[in-house]
């Protein structure tokens, strides 16, 4: 007999949960997916939400059942005792959970009796295909990134450039802090989320790819917009870069730009299904290579193309399946995002969002990638 699914977690920070329930909720509540049935253990708080919006069969009481589960006389029974008599009720004494799963209750767990094994691999690999409604989510959370990219590309046109060469808006320096702050009130505005994690880096800032970047943003220089918001209503994330010099830009970050702008398009020439991400991928490489970025350690420190091509999007900003350790499957929603760092010259990203197809790749993005601004 196969192992009932169970997952304990807040369906605001875990995509299982809210793939599975279609609920969004702060705190962690209980699912047990049983006997092609789902079920779920909420408090009072959330119980007649719940039962009005998830999309589970059964919405079960955490209140009522913690009533009748045993405990010692004048104390309440645990949270882990409560959900070990809810499991036994309905004959789900062998559960299967996420590798996440909280240590501590899976440890109390066995304790009441119940057997807990962790999943191993995802626990709903169903999650890597998207059917046309999750994509048209997803297309959503993307127009919201995008809306929080053409902000961004507002403010840093109507920026001037002083003579110390930083930029300058409404008389005020302006900064990547600055500049996350419109995109990320933008991306707000349309409804969507943004933790001020968006991603502003100027100049050298932007061969570290993951820096959110800090103070002055200068002219002439490369700037890296990577914006990943998600949508407030159905929790579905959209991820967008693009970068862009204010200003001239010399001969150097010309040739950086469009070098990685070509690997990019070479990526999307290739994906159709059958093909590995791998071959995709090591190919990037070696051309850079051979245009004179090579991956490598320059004095103490990466530069030329040191992270994926690309990464699973969804109800997370980067799932299942990694860009390199997958076969193409149609249904397959990606980015697509070489970068080239280079100290000295800066950084550049190209990151876009498709959809595998029978026959190739769909770009789901359509903002047009400017470079001087």
């Amino acid at each position: 007999m196969a192992r009932s699914k169970l997952i304990i977690a807040a369906s605001e920070s875990n995509a299982d949960i809210l793939h599975a329930t279609g609920f969004r909720a702060p705190d962690s509540f209980a699912f047990l997916e049983t006997g092609g049935k789902k079920h779920i253990l909420l408090n009072d708080l959330e119980i007649d939400r719940g039962r009005a919006k998830a999309k589970v069969d059964v919405v079960d009481s955490y209140s009522e059942l913690s009533r009748s589960a045993p405990s010692k006389p004048g104390k309440s029974p645990s949270f882990a005792k409560v959900v070990a008599a809810w499991l036994a009720s309905k004959n789900a004494t062998k559960v299967k959970v996420p590798t996440e799963f909280p240590l501590g209750i899976a440890r109390d767990l066995k304790k009441y009796g119940i057997d807990v094994k962790p999943a191993d691999g995802p626990f709903f690999p169903e999650r890597e295909l998207k059917s046309r409604t999750e994509v048209q989510g997803i297309e959503h959370a993307i127009r919201i990134a995008e809306t929080g990219m053409a902000r961004g590309m507002e403010i840093l046109r109507a920026a001037s450039i002083k003579k110390d060469g930083t930029l300058s808006i409404a008389g005020a320096t302006l900064t990547s802090e600055g500049l996350r702050s419109e995109i990320e009130c933008a991306i707000l505005k349309a409804g969507g989320e943004a933790r001020g994690d968006s991603i502003v880096a100027c100049g050298d800032q932007a061969c570290d790819p993951h820096d959110r970047g800090s103070g002055p943003l200068r002219a002439h220089q490369l700037i890296i917009l990577d914006i990943f918001p998600r949508d407030a209503r159905t929790g579905w994330f959209g991820d967008i870069t693009r970068t862009v010099v204010r200003g001239r830009a010399t001969a150097d970050q010309r040739a950086l730009w469009e070098t990685c702008l070509e690997g990019q398009k070479s990526a999307l020439a290739a994906i159709k299904p059958g093909v590995k991400g791998m071959g995709i991928h090591d190919a990037i490489k070696s051309s850079f290579a051979e245009k004179g970025y090579p991956t490598s350690v320059f004095e103490g420190r990466w530069r030329g193309f040191f992270h994926g091509t690309g990464h699973g999007l969804g109800l997370e900003v980067h799932e299942h399946p990694r860009f390199a350790s997958t076969t193409f499957l149609p249904g397959q929603v990606l980015t697509v995002e070489p970068g080239i760092y280079w100290p000295g010259i800066g950084g550049v990203r190209h990151e876009d969002v498709i959809l595998v197809t029978k026959s190739g790749a769909r770009l789901l993005t359509s903002f047009p990638k400017p470079f001087e601004i």
